[in-house]
């Protein structure tokens, strides 16, 4: 019964997250001056389109029913989340006419594989050096990596993105100034390469970034878990210092950091968007980016409707899995 309980109210808490970002996508877009229906029919007209007012009238209705922007604000967030059911967005106003979904599944893949690999790598070594540092709190190399990670941790995302391209683009012909990845999937040598190549840039600012603060927290944790009653006591029983410091130390740090990655996953993929846009890297954040200066509706809510869903799952996944990870925890 306990446990009915405590996945029902975090799957409620999840809906009503979801809910609510949805709606606030769905609203704001709306109170911008830009209206994405004028704007197709001003490029037509730019590019030396000769219509008379009626025709650009019956072409103004006719795009409006076709991207579900008929009736009030009420009746077109009704058929929003109708649509939304069945993960249908509709056609982007920029692209038409492109189904969303197809542009999200043709770049959603660049930035999931950017962040899940970025965030395993940046958590595992953040962690390892934060542990080192901290349960050898006192030696000279825990000093310097914990003052070389509260030097790092502080730099926004775009001002590490423009130290690197500086330096490994316009001063080094290292790495591409915009990342161009491979049009199809293909499992062989050089797709492979050509991923890493225009990727690593990318993912070392997100690793050296995430690091930093993974680095920092759990030396903090690490060093007061080491001063714990329970450290001294191995240590009186005469157990090695490798093993007081992953059994006693780490294992007991580390659970506090699982709930902060869950708590992190926002910021990380806030993270990693604005990077993609500094790199040029075909993810979900240039997309974005095109969505929200062109004013499509359609694209914007497609896009942050599935970013709140991840970042929204993960978190109650997280939340799900932890009493099990901690046996101290239990479920209320």
């Amino acid at each position: 019964m306990r446990i009915a309980k405590y996945v029902l109210v975090r799957i409620l808490i999840w809906a009503l997250t979801i809910w609510v970002g949805v709606t606030a996508v769905f609203i704001l877009p709306r109170l911008m001056p830009a209206d994405p229906i004028e704007g197709m029919i001003g490029r037509l007209n730019s590019k030396g389109s000769q219509m008379t007012v009626e025709q650009i009238e019956s072409m103004r209705s006719a795009l409006r029913r076709q991207f579900g922007l008929e009736g009030t604000v009420m009746e077109q967030y009704a058929t929003s989340m109708k649509r939304m059911l069945s993960f249908d967005f509709g056609p982007s106003f920029t692209l038409f006419p492109t189904p969303v979904t197809d542009l999200i599944r043709q770049y959603l893949p660049y930035t999931v594989g950017l962040m899940l690999i970025t965030s395993l790598i940046s958590f595992v070594f953040g962690n390892l050096i934060g542990l080192l540092a901290g349960f050898k709190k006192n030696r000279w190399y825990s000093k310097f990596l914990e003052t070389a990670a509260m030097c790092i941790y502080p730099i926004p995302y775009f001002i590490l993105a423009l130290i690197l391209l500086i330096l490994c683009c316009y001063l080094n012909n290292w790495f591409p100034l915009v990342a161009s990845m491979p049009a199809k999937f293909s499992l062989t040598w050089d797709w492979v390469s050509k991923i890493v190549y225009n990727s690593f840039l990318p993912a070392l600012s997100l690793i050296i970034l995430g690091g930093g603060w993974w680095i920092i927290s759990m030396k903090s944790l690490a060093s007061n878990t080491a001063e714990e009653e329970y450290v001294n006591y191995g240590r009186l029983k005469g157990l090695k210092e490798r093993t007081i410091a992953y059994r006693y130390v780490y294992k007991n740090s580390i659970l506090t950091q699982i709930t902060t990655l869950s708590l992190q996953l926002g910021g990380m993929f806030g993270g990693a968007l604005m990077t993609e846009i500094m790199f040029g890297y075909p993810g979900v954040g240039a997309l974005t980016q095109s969505a929200i200066l062109q004013a499509d509706y359609n694209l914007m809510l497609g896009l942050i409707t599935l970013s709140i869903v991840a970042v929204s799952t993960a978190t109650l996944l997280v939340d799900l899995l932890y009493p099990f990870l901690d046996p101290r925890v239990r479920y209320k």
